[in-house]
Order: C-alpha cells, then structure tokens, then sequence
C-alpha cells in the first residue's frame, strides 16, 4: 500500500483553491438535482461504483480487478452521453435560456380567455392539457398536432376540448396570444416518484416541462381538480386565483402588465353551480 502523503506535501489553501472547490461542489450539486427521484440517478450510482472500485482495485494492487474494470472504465463516458441523453438535453436547454429577449406567452388578453375556460372545462369534468410555451421553442411539439394559428379564446378551448370533439385528444399550445396548434403529442413523464395514479394527461403536462421551460395547465377528466406543472413538478388541485399566480410568477417581468392578485379571480364569471360548490369545498 502507497504511504500516506505528509502534511508538508499537501497543496497550499489559497482563494483560487477555495473558489475552485466551490464550483465544482456547485457542479456536482446541480448534477444531483437534475437526475433526483429519476431512473437516471441509479445509473449514476452504478457507474460511480465502478470508478470506487477501480480506484479501489489500484490502491490494493488487485490486478485481476483492476484489469477487468480497466476495461470498462474508460467507456462510462460514452454511457453517460447515451444514458442521460435526456437530461444532457434539458440542461443545455435551461443554460442557453434567452429570458430577456424571450417570445414566450405575454399577453394579457390570452391568460384572461384561460382562465374564462377554466371554470366551464372545471365544471363540466372535460379533460383539458393546455401548454404556454416562454422561451424555449415548441415547434416540434407543435408540429405532431394540428396547426391552428387562431387568437386564443374562451369559446375556442372549451370547443377543442368538448367531449367527442376531434382535437379533444392531446395538447393545446399557446405561443404569445394564440393557439399555435391542438391535439399535439408530448412526452410523457418516467419520473417514477409520480406514483401509479397519475394519468396520461398529467405525465405529458410535467414530460414537457421537463425537457422546456414552459407552463402546462391540466383539468382533470375524473375529478375535474386543476393542476399545474413546471419544470419537472407538478402541482395539484389549485384555483383559479392560484393559476393566476402561478401564470404571474413563471413569466416574470414580462407578464408584468398581467392584472394585480388584488383583482383575484373576482372579475372571471362563473356558473352558479360551479360557484356554490367551490364555496362548500372551502372550509
């Protein structure tokens, strides 16, 4: 076994040395977000396990060990280009992110027609996946659904998602202050922390914004709870003024002229029906 190193024979702690740690401990840390609750995490524990033993095999001078890991090492790099092709992907994405010259979802007028539907597609249990896009771009999603190009409206959602409709499958993608497109595919979530009660329709909400930055609204068919997923999470059973804040929140500044919270939800009509039961519902 190699002698331990002498105190004197260490490198010297200078602010270069501290800052260097630093990031790579941020490196590290930010690696561990990205693979968290993900099939993607075992993996890295395997592979870390093989660059252990290899390690390990050197410093005890295991030969036939160290010979057959030799042999194995030197291609985790390739494995983890193919094994989180994924999240290599959506980190790129999230890096390379234009915020302040984004084109995402802006307009007032759009998320005033949202939230119009909201209530209705609530009411009547009509299943409902709708996608704000903000900087990164969708036009691969887009392009699986059927092109629209139409001004975002209340009656227009609640038409596509009408029971037996033909677009009534799938998502609707918002850019800016229209519906680009309906009925788009998108992918569905692996994240397996989801548990198995999660339908189809909300996986592909929190898929997309795993992969994009964008904002994915869901009205449940079965319980006709509203959710919203962003960047890998998803949140469940909120209202119309939560909706409103969230809309807010993950479009910043440029959402700015969106109404104050003082408003609410106030000014949205609703059906009497679905008024008195959100009222009971509330302790």
């Amino acid at each position: 076994m190699p002698p331990l190193l002498s105190p004197d024979s260490w490198p010297r702690l200078t602010v270069v040395a501290v800052l260097d740690i630093l990031l790579v401990a941020a490196l590290i840390y930010q690696l561990l977000l990205i693979v968290r609750g993900t099939r993607a995490a075992h993996v890295l524990i395997g592979i870390l396990f093989l660059i252990a033993g290899y390690n390990l095999a050197s410093w005890f001078q295991l030969n036939a060990l160290r010979s057959v890991l030799s042999s194995v090492v030197p291609y985790t790099a390739i494995a983890v280009i193919v094994l989180f092709q994924s999240e290599i992907r959506r980190t790129l994405a999230r890096i390379g992110r234009r915020r302040p010259f984004g084109s995402g979802f802006r307009r007032q007028e759009a998320a005033d027609e949202i939230l119009l539907a909201l209530p209705r597609l609530v009411q009547d249990r009509l299943g409902a996946l709708i996608v704000l896009e903000r900087d990164i771009g969708l036009r691969t999603f887009i392009e699986s659904g059927v092109r629209l190009d139409a001004l975002v409206s209340r009656d227009l959602l609640l038409a596509i998602f009408r029971r037996n409709a033909p677009l009534h499958d799938g998502a609707v993608i918002i850019q800016k202050d229209r519906v680009a497109a309906a009925a788009c595919f998108l992918p569905l979530s692996m994240n397996p922390a989801l548990g198995s009660k999660m339908g189809t329709r909300h996986r592909a909400a929190i898929g997309i914004t795993e992969e994009t930055d964008c904002l994915s609204i869901v009205v449940s068919e079965q319980t006709g709870h509203i959710s919203i997923a962003a960047f890998g999470d998803i949140e469940q059973d909120v209202t119309l003024k939560r909706v409103e804040e969230r809309i807010t929140a993950h479009f910043g500044d440029g959402f700015a002229e969106f109404r104050s919270s003082d408003e609410g939800t106030a000014d949205i009509p609703m059906d009497d029906d679905f008024s008195r039961q959100q009222r009971v519902s509330r302790p």
